[in-house]
């Protein structure tokens, strides 16, 4: 322990304060509208009513959500209102203070030891009887304001590092689908206009039931992708595969022997057509406005068949292969970059938290 840090129990130096009643007048919180593990409110501010009964609070809350602890709901709200029951409002002593309590909330070590607390299997909740009863690393006042500064303007960085992160992923992901718009869009010198089933034949996966499932090396493909392993291929490869149920819509290209599922169309016949190219045309073509289904959203072979479009000879199909598997490599090159970045900066945050609290900051 770092010299003038003193060990508090929780419960000493902040405590539940629990207004229950009908607070329809004020703004509303719910788990829904704090974001995991980054204390950002990401409701409304109007005033709301709710049926049931919710606890008041004000600015000077720490809001703490008790179900499914591992997801660290934590607020320290600017505004005054009325949340759900499933979070406690707690309200620090004058020694302790408020946006240094919300840190804390917010450490991995933390949201550990809360979720150990927690019973209820597909509902868990946190004993927050217990959570008040642990050991809490307190520094002087001033000590805590200088750590909570360090960490504020840490976590702005960060957050405007992740932004950047993100926006070029995104970026990186809608120049790749934009040249395979442009692909299909852009007919050149060749090109004919033709059906997809004058091109090609799909056809429906195949189920497998309980008595006939085998473990073994072949994958399984569903319209989420690959579920499970068999013994047994269905279909050698190269084999496109297009979700027909479930995720509807979603392409696969396999470069192994497989089994198709049923909620899948698959490409039984290519006619001579470049396998890589029938994967990018259905990467790029929409499928959902086919959607056959209501209450089951599915997609027929019998619609994709006679959808009319461009096709190009196999000479220009296997250039423009050439071309997007370069972009596509390219993309996914700067996609992992930037989701080591991503990682990178989550990493970073947790370190600076667990310093933080061991005196090390």
């Amino acid at each position: 322990m770092k010299a003038g840090w003193q060990t508090a129990v929780l419960g000493d130096i902040c405590a539940f304060d629990k207004a229950q009643g009908i607070h329809g007048h004020l703004p509303y919180v719910g788990l829904e509208d704090i974001e995991s593990h980054t204390a950002r409110f990401i409701g409304s501010t109007e005033p709301q009513a709710v049926k049931s009964s919710t606890f008041q609070f004000s600015g000077e809350h720490v809001l703490y959500g008790r179900l499914r602890p591992y997801l660290t709901k934590v607020l320290a709200p600017d505004f005054e209102g009325h949340c759900s029951t499933e979070i406690f409002p707690i309200k620090p002593c004058s020694e302790l203070s408020r946006e240094y309590l919300l840190y804390w909330f917010l450490a991995d070590e933390t949201t550990d030891r809360i979720n150990a607390t927690c019973t209820g299997a597909r509902m868990p909740r946190a004993d927050m009887n217990e959570v008040m009863q642990f050991d809490f690393p307190l520094p002087p006042l001033p000590e805590q304001q200088r750590i909570v500064g360090i960490l504020d303007e840490a976590f702005e960085a960060i957050a405007t590092a992740k932004a950047n992160a993100e926006k070029n992923l995104d970026n990186a992901r809608a120049l790749f689908e934009s040249n395979l718009n442009a692909v299909f869009t852009q007919r050149g010198e060749g090109w004919v206009t033709t059906t997809i089933g004058a091109q090609l034949m799909l056809q429906r996966g195949f189920d497998i039931t309980k008595d006939a499932q085998a473990e073994g090396e072949v994958p399984v493909v569903s319209s989420g992708g690959i579920r499970s392993f068999h013994d047994k291929a269905m279909v050698q490869a190269p084999g496109v595969v297009i979700g027909r149920k479930g995720t509807l819509g979603k392409v696969f290209y396999l470069e192994t022997d497989f089994w198709p599922h049923d909620t899948t169309l698959w490409v039984k016949d290519f006619k001579g057509n470049d396998p890589r190219f029938v994967y990018y045309f259905f990467t790029g073509l929409d499928v959902k406005r086919l959607d056959s289904g209501a209450a089951n959203p599915a997609l027929n072979r019998n619609q994709v068949h006679p959808i009319e479009v461009g096709w190009p000879p196999l000479g220009q199909q296997r250039t423009i292969v050439a071309t997007l598997d370069a972009l596509s490599a390219e993309t996914q090159r700067l996609a992992s970059i930037y989701e080591q970045k991503l990682a990178a900066l989550d990493e970073l945050k947790k370190s600076l938290l667990h310093q933080a609290f061991t005196g090390a900051l």
